[in-house]
């Protein structure tokens, strides 16, 4: 008596851009060369926890890492905040 089991698993990853600070990029290369990951697991590891977490939390209620609180620089924007339209202006006027 054989029994053949089948596992068929559908692995969708998809592309995802980010802009982030390039001191934070080094610090996440060293960090996840350290644990033997790649930055795209280990930021995907990061966003599963917090949807694992529930999606009715509030932004205030969220956990952050000890890791990604040292990348932090200490900078606040507007939730608001259109980085197209500040650039736009700086660009603006840089070469008026």
């Amino acid at each position: 008596m054989y029994f053949c089991t089948y596992i068929l698993t559908s692995i969708m990853d998809a592309k995802l851009t980010l802009k982030l600070d390039k001191q934070v990029i080094e610090k996440a290369k060293e960090y996840a060369s350290s644990q033997k990951k790649s930055i795209s697991r280990l930021v995907e590891s990061y966003l599963k926890t917090l949807v694992d977490k529930g999606k009715s939390q509030q932004e205030d209620d969220l956990e952050i890492s000890p890791f990604v609180k040292s990348m932090s620089t200490g900078v606040k924007l507007p939730a608001d905040f259109d980085y197209k339209k500040e650039l736009g202006k700086a660009l603006a006027e840089k070469y008026q």
